[in-house]
């Protein structure tokens, strides 16, 4: 019952944030993402506040429930070409293209948040559960495209990935001044993890295995400072910690029934954020830059084979990730939202090969979003997001059998994998306010 209800959670809440910066949902709910993620200095709701700045829920004087519900659209493609050898080993000449298209279908993308305060006193908190994190493709095995031929004819057949993190998190925030305050969040995170073939297990003479769908509990903080001039500027700065996890333990298939386990370390990266916000009259303005710390996470740090012919990570670089947003509040109960986000992609050429499960990579993502004020209470709000890899992933296809002619990975000549892929969200939520908080504060 315990591990039905755990992945009931999961499935529930991050399912779908499988393509924005890297593997990290550049956002969380319908308000925050239609500002491109940028709330570190500006939170317009609880959603953005929770997630990029625990210290700026000072700034809502209500008790306020937000959820919001949306439908993840996704469209991988897969490409790769293999040279074609003779009998001893020598290229004739030919090559050999295809094409897969991924099938995994529509998700869904929930969010929910509270923030409550005490009355007559400095103290906010704050509640979260949001998915934050993930990838998952589903590339079916094909006689068409070389890399998804069955593993006997040296392909990898059908190529299926699912990772999922739902992060919790408990939120305090002090008021130091009317100007000044400071929020920590401990988090508590859930993964799940699912690989069709599993790179991380030793292949036998069978090829790679497949395994079942396993679990992980992780633990890290976020830490935050935000200003508010109360004339219209806001700036804040926060910190992630790694959230670090136990190792995922599989129990691997292989192609002749075999069976087999290993283990997989992969954290959740450090990030650093930097936000500037501005309100005047009619118009809210948001800007965040970010920092992602892949290059000292495990599981992202290390890449390459093992001695065994095993892969020991992704191999990511660090990426900054630009969001930027503006709501226009002219229209009388119905504020209007655009937003846009920028990320580097962490996939390096050389190691393009080993992140086939992980292509979720998005360079450019355009938001819109409204509000619909019923009454003081309850609003309504919707977004609509497209992003875009703009351009391909490639690199080389490696086989360890190479290393000693092409170190270090062992790259065939004449051999490209790439892939790219489009992305869109159509999201629906509400906002409830239960009671004001008094304005004034005490110690």
């Amino acid at each position: 019952m315990r591990k039905a209800i755990f992945n009931l959670g999961l499935f529930l809440f991050s399912i779908s944030a499988i393509a924005q910066a890297g593997h990290i949902l550049q956002g969380v709910g319908s308000v925050n993402m239609s500002m491109g993620g940028a709330a570190t200095g500006q939170p317009l709701d609880i959603s953005g506040a929770l997630q990029w700045n625990p210290a700026s829920i000072s700034t809502f004087n209500e008790t306020i429930l937000n959820f919001d519900l949306g439908i993840f659209m996704s469209s991988p493609t897969l490409y790769s070409t293999v040279p074609e050898f003779d009998t001893n080993g020598q290229p004739t000449g030919n090559i050999y293209s295809g094409v897969t298209n991924d099938d995994r279908g529509n998700s869904p993308m929930p969010a929910l948040a509270l923030v409550f305060g005490k009355e007559n006193s400095r103290h906010t908190f704050g509640l979260s559960a949001f998915g934050i994190s993930g990838f998952g493709v589903t590339f079916p095995e094909s006689m068409s495209n070389p890399i998804n031929m069955p593993q006997d004819m040296r392909g990898f057949g059908r190529i299926e990935s699912d990772y999922m993190l739902l992060q919790i998190g408990f939120t305090w925030a002090y008021a130091l001044s009317d100007n000044f305050s400071f929020g920590i969040e401990p988090t508590l995170n859930f993964a799940s993890l699912e690989l069709m073939p599993n790179p991380t297990a030793n292949p036998s003479e069978a090829g790679y295995p497949s395994t079942s769908k396993v679990n992980s509990t992780g633990f890290g903080a976020q830490f935050g400072l935000f200003y508010d001039s109360k004339t219209g500027f806001k700036a804040g700065v926060s910190y992630k910690s790694t959230q670090s996890f136990e190792d995922f333990e599989f129990e691997n298939t292989y192609l002749d029934n075999s069976t087999g386990a290993n283990s997989f370390n992969m954290d959740y990266p450090a990030i650093y954020s930097i936000g500037l916000g501005y309100s005047k009259s009619d118009f809210d303005l948001a800007l965040d830059y970010r920092i992602v710390d892949y290059e000292n996470t495990d599981g992202f740090k290390k890449t390459g084979w093992t001695e065994t012919f095993s892969v020991s990570g992704f191999g990511w670089k660090n990426i900054n990730i630009l969001s930027a947003g503006v709501q226009y509040k002219g229209i009388d109960r119905l504020p209007i939202r655009l937003g846009y986000t920028y990320s580097d992609n962490p996939i390096a050429e050389e190691v393009a090969f080993f992140n086939i499960p992980a292509t979720a990579i998005i360079k450019n993502a355009f938001q819109f979003g409204l509000t619909y004020e019923i009454s003081k209470k309850f609003e309504l709000n919707a977004m609509y997001h497209h992003g875009s890899s703009s351009g391909k992933t490639s690199g080389q296809i490696l086989n360890p059998m190479f290393i000693p002619n092409y170190p270090p990975y062992g790259a065939i000549p004449g051999s490209d994998v790439s892939y790219d892929m489009t992305t869109d969200l159509v999201m629906l939520g509400f906002k409830y306010v239960f009671n004001k908080k008094s304005e004034a504060t005490s110690d």
